[in-house]
């Protein structure tokens, strides 16, 4: 049958989305929505492990490699808030078609590059694909599972994905940068060019909510997004008091403020101010900045402790983390059953406690701390934590939301999320610096390093109990729904 002829078969839903899907096509969809949240999350992370014989391997100086990361990142979070709303527009699966169509694309440059230069340019395009891809997928599974038991025992399944992919990188990148830099690139080649062939065949086209497009605001929001990111990387390496993090600081701010003032003037805006408005909404988002700083700056530097203090090899870095891998496993699969039994304000309570007990727990290494005795108890109880607490969150960010909204919101939780992963790295890595900035003996160098992660670590709880606060206080605890008869 034709597309078209489908189109007209399909029972039109409420908003005028298509009609949920039969159960085995909805297994598929949820596989083809997770295999392209995979790609995007593992290139958070497997870079990191192989830097170093991408360096040696390209010459790179250390601003050069530094930028095979922060390309990714800027362009990244850079292009999330617009292009959650060209999903909107313009078609959710035309929007994920290209954007991992691009990244499959870039990801193969990357693995053949011959230069840093290319190799960079690559890694620009990789977040180009990264930030049309995720608000996209989101946005899909919203849309193709109804609220409630079914979307979220949806949500616990990308949850978990969201949280391993995180996990998988390290592990991934280690054992393929054994082999060769280059399979951290080609990796997802197959994968894409799956992906691309399956959604072809298998996700219909959604209603595409015919608006006129917002194209100021997507200037001063990707402006805006693209100035912040870069003054937090820059921080993370230079300072908080260097010049050019103050003018980038300065500038987003500016930005976004006149993006806010350009969205309420507007018909079509690119993030509907009502989306942060509404209490619930506003502090699950809040959460969602909060927590990735925590949690993603917390493992960047562990991974790191590992590597300096204890003389880890990136493998045996990968593999350490596969117990808190297996603990998120568990919670996330278990978090949409929990639901109904604590709601989602006490599972976030729940799962943001542990988080923080596990980064006052990491708070007390040292140079001689015992992986059995000081990592392991916190990495089982950090992965306890993201999978209990993200689901209720993203879960409590598209509750109610019109059909013609959940590409913006997913967009805005996205964006949100990695603004929090560069806020988080660069706030730790500066607290880590103060401490152990300077030369020193050997000896002495390592208990040095050892104090600085343990307070940056301490920083990570300080974050983790401003979002417990938060949760606690701000988010409002809504009496179930009647039974339908």
């Amino acid at each position: 049958m034709s597309e078209r002829g489908q189109s007209s078969t399909a029972t039109r839903a409420a908003g005028g989305e298509p009609a949920a899907p039969h159960p085995p096509r909805k297994a598929l969809i949820l596989g083809i929505i997770l295999t392209c949240q995979l790609m995007v999350v593992l290139d958070v992370t497997i870079v990191n492990i192989a830097l170093p014989r991408v360096e040696q391997d390209l010459s790179f100086s250390a601003a050069g490699g530094a930028w095979v990361l922060n390309g990714y990142t800027l362009a990244f979070g850079g292009l999330l808030l617009m292009a959650g709303r060209a999903g909107d527009a313009f078609g959710r699966r035309r929007i994920l078609l290209a954007g991992i169509t691009l990244f499959t694309i870039a990801s193969l440059v990357g693995g053949v590059a011959p230069a840093a230069g290319v190799l960079i340019a690559a890694r620009v395009a990789q977040g180009v694909g990264a930030a049309l891809t995720a608000p996209s997928v989101l946005a899909l599974l919203a849309s193709n599972f109804s609220e409630g038991a079914e979307r979220n025992k949806a949500l616990g399944t990308f949850s978990m994905v969201l949280g391993l992919g995180l996990t998988l990188g390290f592990v991934l990148g280690g054992a393929l940068a054994s082999a060769s830099w280059r399979w951290v690139f080609f990796v997802n080649v197959p994968f894409g060019a799956i992906a691309v062939v399956l959604i072809l065949l298998y996700l219909r086209e959604t209603e595409r909510h015919q608006a006129r497009f917002d194209t100021v605001g997507a200037l001063l929001s990707t402006a805006g997004m693209v100035a912040l990111v870069y003054a937090l990387i820059h921080a993370a390496s230079d300072g908080w008091s260097n010049g050019v993090t103050i003018g980038g600081l300065v500038l987003g701010v500016v930005l976004l403020v006149a993006f806010v003032a350009v969205e309420r003037g507007t018909g079509a805006p690119i993030m509907p101010l009502r989306l942060v408005t509404e209490r619930n909404r506003a502090a699950a988002y809040l959460n969602n900045l909060l927590l990735p700083a925590a949690t993603t700056g917390m493992l960047f530097l562990l991974s790191q402790y590992m590597q300096e203090v204890h003389g880890y090899g990136p493998l045996r870095t990968g593999v350490a983390f596969l117990p808190q891998a297996a603990a998120q496993f568990i919670a996330a699969r278990t978090a949409p059953k929990l639901v109904p039994k604590l709601g989602a304000k006490r599972l976030t309570l729940l799962g943001t406690a542990l988080v923080l007990v596990a980064a006052a727990w990491l708070s007390q290494v040292g140079a001689d701390s015992a992986y059995p005795v000081h990592l392991l108890g916190p990495l089982i109880l950090l992965g306890a934590g993201l999978g209990m607490s993200f689901m209720p969150l993203t879960m409590t960010v598209l509750a109610g939301l019109p059909p013609a909204e959940s590409g913006a919101a997913s967009g805005l939780l996205q964006a949100m999320q990695q603004m929090g992963v560069s806020l988080g790295v660069a706030v730790l890595i500066t607290v880590y610096g103060s401490v152990v900035r300077g030369a020193a003996p050997d000896g002495v160098q390592r208990t040095l390093q050892a104090h600085g992660f343990a307070d940056a670590f301490g920083t990570a709880a300080v974050l983790a109990a401003a979002a417990l606060l938060v949760a606690a206080i701000v988010i409002q605890t809504r009496k179930p729904a009647p039974a339908k008869a």
